[in-house]
């Protein structure tokens, strides 16, 4: 049995002090979605902390160790991922290394900006580097998926440390896409991305 409860998320700030500036509104969504079917518990980062802590030294490695505590106690990461995310530099990077290296958690990577996704790899630019080398280096088990109520509450329960996606490049079959709604049945499977950004509260 998994001894993670919870399902640790993960987004890049992007040096925002202005949360709706931030990847942390979906991070809201995926909250409130979790809250309303009372399906998973969530643990993140308090966003003010972690913006303090990474422009103050001093404070990094005791951020370090709460991010370390948390994902101690998760069953999964859910990373959100968006066009902005960056490629370096963030606690982002740390949460990801973290949660494979140490923790061997499964991930479940969440598009911003797509529908459906039935080819990760052409997804690569989306990923920071510590995320790609992980999952061309094969030692990431992830499962890609949309930006979709349904999608993000199955994966969530599914996945644990005991039942990872077998590799880095897992994604939701055709049925799945279809019965989360994901996508209508006059669109064809494939990546297929949003014609707008996602707006919070939809």
């Amino acid at each position: 049995m998994d001894s993670g409860k919870r399902t640790y998320i993960a987004f890049d700030e992007l040096c925002q002090n202005d949360p709706g500036q931030s990847d942390h509104r979906f991070c809201a969504t995926i909250l409130r979605w979790a809250a309303e079917q009372n399906s998973f518990k969530v643990d993140y980062l308090d966003r003010q902390n972690k913006l303090y802590a990474v422009r103050k030294s001093s404070l990094r490695a005791a951020l370090a160790t709460k991010i370390k505590e948390q994902l101690a106690d998760s069953r999964n990461v859910m990373v959100i991922l968006s066009s902005e995310t960056r490629k370096s530099g963030s606690l982002l990077s740390f949460e990801i290394e973290e949660a494979v290296d140490t923790f061997h958690l499964p991930l479940i990577l969440v598009y911003i900006d797509y529908k459906a996704i039935a080819e990760p790899a052409e997804l690569e630019a989306y990923w920071p580097d510590a995320l790609r080398q992980r999952i061309n280096g094969g030692t990431a088990k992830a499962i890609h998926i949309p930006f979709n109520k349904y999608a993000i509450l199955d994966a969530a329960k599914q996945f644990t440390a005991s039942n990872r996606p077998l590799t880095g490049l897992n994604h939701y079959t055709e049925y799945a896409h279809r019965k989360f709604k994901c996508i209508t049945p006059d669109i064809a499977f494939g990546n297929c991305m949003r014609q707008k950004r996602f707006v919070v509260g939809e």
